[in-house]
């Protein structure tokens, strides 16, 4: 479980740094793009209103439901872990907890998720920002579906 909880603060850290810098430091919020190696990586602020790509966004109602899940989301993953155990389940479920944390103080903080990450390539133009706590909230929530889970065969976890 220490893993589990060093590896959200982790996550969570940087990933309100990184917007910190880039947000506020750096002033994307009136900016609106910058170029660091384009087309590879710009930065190019975009404030999420609701999940994935903007769904569900609205009202202020709609920021406090979104806000509530997260964290309901984040104290089954919790109990998930802790009865799942294995250091994989717990690297994972930190990468997701601190993710879904950082998102949620954004949520609190602007009222909306603060999306910086543009990456384009090989002719490929993508419309769509992200952050770090949307990449950490991804691969934590592919380690969950990889590292869980009982064998048929022989009721043990599999591949811890």
């Amino acid at each position: 479980m220490r893993r589990m909880f060093l590896t959200a603060l982790a996550i969570f850290a940087l990933d309100q740094v990184t917007k910190y810098l880039v947000v506020i430091a750096l002033d994307l919020r009136n900016l609106g793009e910058f170029d660091v190696a384009p087309p590879y990586l710009v930065f190019r602020m975009a404030w999420n209103y609701g999940v994935n790509f903007g769904l569900l966004a609205g009202g202020d109602m709609m920021r406090w439901v979104l806000i509530a899940v997260a964290l309901a989301i984040s104290a089954w993953v919790v109990i998930w872990a802790r009865r799942e155990g294995g250091k994989w389940v717990h690297l994972s479920a930190g990468l997701l907890l601190g993710g879904a944390l950082g998102n949620v103080v954004d949520r609190v903080i602007y009222g909306a998720v603060a999306d910086f990450l543009n990456m384009s390539c090989c002719g490929i133009d993508n419309p769509f920002s992200f952050n770090v706590a949307d990449v950490a909230i991804f691969f934590g929530a592919v380690g969950l579906i990889l590292f869980t889970g009982k064998n048929p065969r022989d009721g043990r976890a599999s591949l811890r």
